[in-house]
């Protein structure tokens, strides 16, 4: 088949079977093409062309794509068994759980594995009020916590809940970063407290220092549980292998995805102290899972989580972000009228523009450059960029060269957006 008539009958099918509006979105992009094969920090599309990938499949790709290490382990798991009896013990998925706990922060010990990272929120919810025997879940406003039911009730976002309406009972939501405001409604009757460390869909929004610290303290006072969403942050992407050891905090409750999997495979997990782990110990089918742990995502993970310790990308990630932001600061110096802020910790950061016209601009202005970017879920405003933790500091150049004729030509149409 031709090179037209692939690209043509992709998209026709898009709008066809999967849904025309987001194949309008795409074109408007110009991302009217298809991506065909990726390696590393990069990514190729059906004619060959080359795409910086800054974006890393929204925390997805930390090893990058295709880290050979990864797909080594799942071809030779997919050749012995790809999915479990769920009957016989699994020596992939206890490696797994045996790494979560030695790689997570203080005395978390039980994992209980499952292929996304809403499941592993939702599995976080359901083990905060089994435990307690509380219902109510303290959240954050503008928060992203996955969008299936429990999830979404968790979720801080009206525009992502407003449509699906009656959603649990019991969830409160308060500004997140202001612990006066935590303090007015964690009580006797709360079962945990869920945040993100750092808000990625929010924008990239990093709280004030001591934040954290401080509701793992309130949690303490009422008994309550913290539940740390780390499907995002997590395994690196920080500078540290996990978020909260920013603070020094240790959650009762941990969730992890997206890069858990090596870029290779979906997979998710929430690991608990052993203590909040009491009733699932007495009646280990509560919470079951058909696909959840199965040896061919588990395989993956134990050689990530092996890759990302091996090459030691959790100081790689500090170290060049460090250089990234502070190149992406002197642009903003130089285009106060354009980019508003630059922020984040590690290899997640945030532009945030002065106007929202800009995002469609700039990432139009990036694509059509080579650079793959996209604007956070719930602030169009927010450039993300989250690259794999192993790019190059030559990628990052060429990057900030692209982007600074971007914010140059969104300066000269700033009175038109």
């Amino acid at each position: 088949m031709e090179r037209d008539q692939l690209v043509s009958e992709t998209i026709e099918r898009y709008e066809t079977y999967i849904n025309p509006s987001m194949a309008r979105l795409f074109r408007f992009m110009g991302l009217a093409t298809i991506e065909w094969e990726a390696a590393g920090d990069i990514i190729k599309d059906i004619d060959g062309k080359e795409y910086i990938d800054c974006l890393g499949g929204y925390g997805v790709f930390s090893l990058g794509h295709r880290h050979p290490k990864v797909v080594a382990a799942v071809k030779e798991q997919i050749d012995r068994m790809p999915l479990s009896s769920k009957v016989l013990f699994s020596k992939p998925m206890a490696d797994l759980a045996a790494l979560l706990a030695d790689i997570t922060p203080g005395d978390l010990r039980y994992s209980f594995i499952v292929n996304s990272g809403t499941e592993a929120v939702e599995g976080a919810l359901k083990l905060a009020r089994i435990h307690t025997g509380r219902t109510k879940i303290v959240a954050t406003l503008n928060s992203f916590h996955g969008k299936t039911m429990g999830a979404l009730s968790a979720t801080g976002r009206d525009m992502f809940r407003e449509p699906f309406q009656p959603l649990l009972e019991g969830f409160v939501h308060v500004p997140f970063g202001q612990i006066e405001a935590m303090e007015q409604v964690v009580d006797a009757d709360t079962a945990a407290v869920i945040l993100e460390p750092i808000q990625g869909e929010g924008g990239i929004i990093v709280p004030p220092s001591g934040y954290l610290a401080a509701v793992r303290a309130l949690c303490d006072k009422h008994g309550a549980l913290l539940i740390c969403d780390e499907v995002q942050t997590g395994l690196g992407r920080t500078g540290k292998m996990f978020a909260v050891e920013h603070e020094q905090v240790v959650p009762d409750i941990l969730t992890t995805a997206k890069a858990l999997g090596g870029g290779v495979m979906p997979i998710g997990a929430f690991t608990a102290r052993e203590k909040v782990w009491d009733k699932y110990i007495v009646s280990p089918l509560l919470h079951t899972t058909t696909f959840g742990g199965n040896p061919l995502a588990c395989a993956a993970a134990v050689a990530a989580i092996q890759a990302i310790q091996e090459e030691h990308l959790v100081e790689r990630s500090a170290r060049m972000g460090t250089y990234f932001m502070s190149r992406l600061q002197m642009i903003r110096e130089r285009y106060p009228d354009v980019i508003q802020t630059v922020r984040g910790k590690g290899l997640m950061i945030g532009l945030e523009l002065t106007k929202e016209g800009i995002g469609g601009l700039l990432m139009s202005e990036l694509i059509a450059q080579g650079v793959l970017v996209a604007y956070t879920l719930n602030n169009p405003k927010v450039i993300r960029i989250e690259p794999p933790l192993m790019i190059t500091e030559e990628n990052i150049n060429k990057v900030i060269a692209i982007l600074a004729k971007g914010v140059a030509t969104a300066h000269d149409m700033i009175d038109e957006l």
